[in-house]
């Protein structure tokens, strides 16, 4: 079990005013699968992705991060499991502009404490594992958007977390380069991690190897369902 959520529900208030995103909870995202979380806008996809993270406090229910019950923990703390544990993809790529695809994997890990040259060194072997050998020292501007993602993908992993979360990765890029990332991100899962995705793009069902789906900050489905590499196999026998 890599994130749980328990009962959990989320109230945003401002003033007088209180929004209720999340409603009663449950949820589990294990290693070894890609989930899909699906929903309408406004739905509490993104919501969700940030109370599992700790990125969000709930505001009740429980939130258990790769074993520590992190939803009462000081955000210090939180903040040192989930830098541990979790690696984020955005629909934004985040990257410096003015630095390398090397430099920008690097100065992450060089922020968490990594010495610089042991930081270029997981740099680069975590670029290279992207498909980014020849692009090392090209600067985001002179990359594709989906060089670019792959960069941030690299970033994600270099830290070796054992639970990925996408924030729409696909979002920005054309049909062919958004299935080349997710297949990148399922290639994780391969290696054991555990990857969640929020995203409206049902093209990425084929990838999947589960299906969550929220409507008004609850669940209303949570199903396993077989991948492409699934029925490919199942094929072959």
């Amino acid at each position: 079990m890599l994130a749980q959520a328990r009962g959990v529900g989320k109230t945003f208030r401002s003033g007088t005013i209180e929004a209720t995103v999340l409603k009663n909870v449950w949820l589990e995202v294990r290693t070894g699968e890609l989930a899909l979380l699906m929903g309408p806008s406004g739905s509490g996809k993104t919501t969700l992705l940030c109370v599992l993270s700790g990125l969000l406090r709930p505001t009740t229910g429980e939130v258990d991060l790769c074993g520590v019950p992190i939803s009462r923990l000081p955000d210090r703390t939180a903040g040192e499991v989930r830098r541990r544990n979790v690696g984020f993809v955005f629909q934004t790529y985040n990257l410096f502009p003015a630095l390398s695809a090397l430099d920008n994997v690097a100065e992450v890990l060089a922020l968490k404490g990594m010495a610089l040259d042991q930081a270029r060194s997981v740099a680069r072997s975590s670029l290279v594992r992207v498909g980014l050998a020849d692009r090392l020292e090209h600067r985001p501007g002179e990359l594709s958007g989906g060089e670019r993602q792959r960069v941030a993908i690299a970033r994600a992993l270099a830290g070796d977390p054992s639970l990925i979360f996408g924030d729409e990765p696909t979002a920005a890029l054309d049909r062919q380069t958004g299935l080349e990332v997710v297949e990148l991100l399922k290639n994780q899962v391969n290696e054991g991690r555990g990857v969640l995705l929020v995203t409206h793009d049902v093209r990425l069902m084929q990838f999947a190897d589960r299906v969550i789906e929220i409507e008004d900050g609850q669940i209303v489905r949570d199903e396993a369902v077989r991948s492409a590499a699934a029925r490919t196999q199942a094929g072959a026998l």
